[in-house]
């Protein structure tokens, strides 16, 4: 049987707040994205291997395992790319987040990054955040 994971992003313990992270991908997509496409268990986003970018990419990874329990993130380096693979558990809510997830360079480039808690949320994730 599969273990039960629950679909939440639990920012109560967060060191930043969800506006500060959505920044922080702003400034990651818009300065080192390559490219993202779809793979057989999920997500990946390239990003060029410039200076810092891979202690960027493995800061933010970490951070969202720390809040989302039902993501796994993977981060290597190939062909001159840092590379970010996300998977979530098999559950349709969870597909469901990670499709927003894949959208996140489109959604935070159209406007402003305090809608996006709101995205999510449509898509059935629960988000806890510190009082």
């Amino acid at each position: 049987m599969a273990e039960s994971v629950e679909i939440v992003c639990d920012m109560t313990g967060a060191p930043d707040t969800g506006a500060e992270r959505s920044t922080q991908y702003r400034r990651l997509f818009t300065t080192a994205l390559a490219g993202r496409e779809r793979t057989d268990s999920g997500i990946r986003f390239r990003f060029h291997d410039a200076d810092g970018v891979e202690d960027w990419v493995r800061d933010l990874a970490e951070r969202e395992r720390s809040c989302c329990a039902f993501f796994t993130f993977t981060v290597t380096r190939a062909g001159g790319e840092v590379l970010l693979d996300g998977t979530v558990v098999d559950d349709d809510t969870a597909r469901a987040v990670l499709d927003e997830f894949f959208s996140l360079p489109d959604t935070l480039l159209e406007g402003d990054p305090r809608h996006l808690d709101e995205r999510f949320e449509r898509r059935g994730l629960t988000i806890r955040r510190a009082e």
